[in-house]
């Protein structure tokens, strides 16, 4: 990218959010504006607008060209089936804004999930699939996906899975803990989908951000290859040095949550590599790196 770069990450202290600030903030010559939610509320559309409006004009006056990595979304997945008009606001609506503001002023890069679709297929999910979601939180992304595809402008929904980080809430991290704690554990087997660093994906984030040619629409980007829940875990207790038979399998059904999960969470990443995006490494790869960090780090 010939003009430096004036880049806003929102949802800057989730665990992508953490890994997106860490890395533009190390870069030379770029700009970085990272908004948590204590400085933008989603669910207030005037203030969105208006900080994107004021982000956009300070971009203009350094001569920096405008990226937006929108990381926000309403995650708590279980809760949004009773709060789904919350998680609509700031999953369906707020994307929608943001890509409106940035329509033909700046690029936007939009997270979404493999729980736009019903977690039913048995081989990786294309780009184009039909969106069939499941649950209210799969609903609202969805949404969001409609939002930003109708505003126009230079967008690229970014669908993912299984993101995870050694110093973030997340599933990994709390194997870790139970893996150093040697306890036993019993984890779903017939949940399947490709574990995703998120230090991996927020590279892959901006390498997207700054390219200087138009990027598609729709792009899936998580690590490569495919497991199950028992079968991270079980990994998770290997890279630590516990013993994987502490790890049991067990069934959906056995734990019942208010949001259905999908049982088949694996995207193609092929339309990733063929717009000459950084390859992701294996998942396991990926996580041996990752368990390599000190947790809090």
């Amino acid at each position: 990218m010939s003009a430096p770069t004036a880049w806003l990450v929102t949802g800057a202290h989730g665990q992508l959010g953490r890994e997106l600030t860490a890395l533009l903030g190390a870069r030379p010559g770029d700009e970085l504006t990272a908004l948590g939610r204590d400085r933008l509320d989603l669910t207030d559309e005037d203030g969105v607008r208006a900080t994107v409006r004021g982000w956009l004009a300070g971009a203009r006056a350094a001569g920096r060209r405008p990226v937006l990595l929108n990381a926000a979304a309403y995650t708590a997945v279980d809760a949004a089936e009773t709060d789904e008009d919350t998680a609509l606001v700031v999953n369906g609506h707020a994307p929608g804004w943001l890509a409106e503001e940035l329509a033909g002023a700046g690029r936007l890069v939009h997270l979404s999930t493999d729980y736009v679709f019903d977690g039913s297929a048995t081989e990786p999910y294309p780009v184009d699939a039909p969106l069939a979601p499941r649950s209210a939180y799969g609903r609202t992304k969805a949404a969001g996906e409609r939002a930003v595809a109708a505003a126009g402008g230079e967008a690229t929904v970014v669908r993912t899975a299984w993101v995870y980080s050694r110093h973030s809430a997340s599933f990994v991290r709390t194997m870790a803990g139970r893996a150093e704690a040697g306890a036993e554990v019993s984890v779903v087997d017939d949940q399947v989908g490709s574990p995703t660093w998120a230090a991996g994906l927020a590279a892959g984030l901006v390498a997207l951000g700054e390219r200087d040619e138009p990027a598609p629409p729709v792009l899936h980007r998580t690590d490569a290859g495919a497991v199950s829940w028992f079968g991270l875990a079980r990994a998770v207790y290997e890279e630590l040095g516990a013993d994987p038979a502490l790890v049991a399998p067990t069934t959906t059904a056995a734990f019942p949550r208010p949001a259905p999960r999908p049982a088949w969470s694996v995207l193609d990443g092929g339309p990733w590599l063929a717009a000459g995006l950084p390859e992701p490494l294996p998942w396991r790869e990926a996580l041996h790196r990752a368990l390599a960090v000190p947790a809090g780090v």
